[in-house]
């Protein structure tokens, strides 16, 4: 699965550090932490008729990572939400667009890996783009990547830091497979997600996910969970293996950028009867009711 440029972008207006740019003209100090190293802190999230579904629980997530990096400095949800609506507006939207923000641990006095270079506080960047939900609702195939997802021993996915070198290779071994994603394993060889998103599957029933202890606490995969709660349907949060994915009635993806998706075909062997199943249809338009009652609002 490629994204196609969407010709509304083209003009786009950028916000790095309370500068409102175009994005041709938008950059970054090579001083900067990110540059220098991956060293930063990320969200994505969904615009929605001017409302921002789980704003809180995203910029939470965000402080929380910053906070286990040792930021010196976090910007309020207050100033973060300021910087987002002045995007918003400089940019006319309101609906059908995904934002990237970005924290790193701002610009080094000399390059070096120390974080006592970083002397003049954060860079805080916002980046909105028109972009609807990314994957194809016929269905995706996913291919079983060689790269594993690190648990917390090596690094703790509860951090969502913005290296993701590790997700790019898994990336480029599913593309060379002829596949829209890869499946990414743990380091014992259960599931642990797609190089882009959490992973669900269906069995007799029941929504089954693995566990975040070699994957970010998802948002998206959070608010179904709560769907399934709410809505009394039978779920289950354990190891899962390949095999049990093979043999399941029906796999989807969660994620913000892309909402759900489901999966019909993996490593080459269909799930289900190959097609979108029930469930996952169910559950999407649950999480859409949602996304349409809630969020908050930040455009007019």
């Amino acid at each position: 699965m490629l994204q196609k440029f969407n010709e509304k972008n083209r003009d786009l207006i950028v916000n790095v550090n309370g500068r409102l740019v175009h994005r041709d003209e938008a950059g970054v100090s090579p001083f900067d932490s990110a540059v220098q190293g991956g060293d930063a802190v990320w969200e994505g999230l969904r615009l929605y008729d001017g409302r921002i579904f789980a704003l809180e629980e995203h910029l939470a997530r965000l402080r929380s990572s910053a906070l286990a990096l040792a930021f010196a400095e976090i910007p309020s949800n207050e100033k973060i939400i300021a910087e987002i609506r002045r995007t918003l507006a400089a940019n006319g939207m309101r609906d059908g667009v995904h934002i990237r923000l970005t924290l790193t641990r701002g610009v080094k006095v000399t390059s070096g890996m120390d974080p006592r270079l970083n002397q003049s506080g954060p860079t805080l960047i916002v980046l909105a783009e028109h972009k609807a939900p990314v994957y194809s609702k016929a269905g995706l195939s996913l291919f079983t990547s060689s790269i594993r997802r690190p648990g917390p021993d090596v690094l703790d996915p509860k951090i969502h830091h913005a290296n993701l070198l590790n997700s790019v290779l898994a990336k480029i071994q599913a593309t060379a497979a002829g596949a829209d994603d890869a499946l990414m394993l743990d380091g014992r060889g259960f599931i642990a997600e797609t190089n882009a998103t959490h992973l669900f599957m269906v069995q007799a029933g029941t929504v089954l996910t693995p566990t975040v202890a070699a994957c970010p606490e998802g948002i998206t995969r959070a608010t179904v969970l709560d769907i399934c709660r709410a809505e009394r349907i039978p779920h289950e949060v354990r190891d899962l293996s390949l095999t049990e994915l093979y043999r399941a009635d029906e796999a989807f993806c969660t994620g913000t950028m892309g909402e759900l998706a489901g999966v019909t075909q993996v490593d080459g062997r269909r799930i289900g009867n190959g097609e979108i199943g029930p469930m996952t249809q169910r559950l999407s338009a649950l999480y859409g009711k949602r996304t349409a009652a809630g969020g908050t609002r930040v455009a007019d």
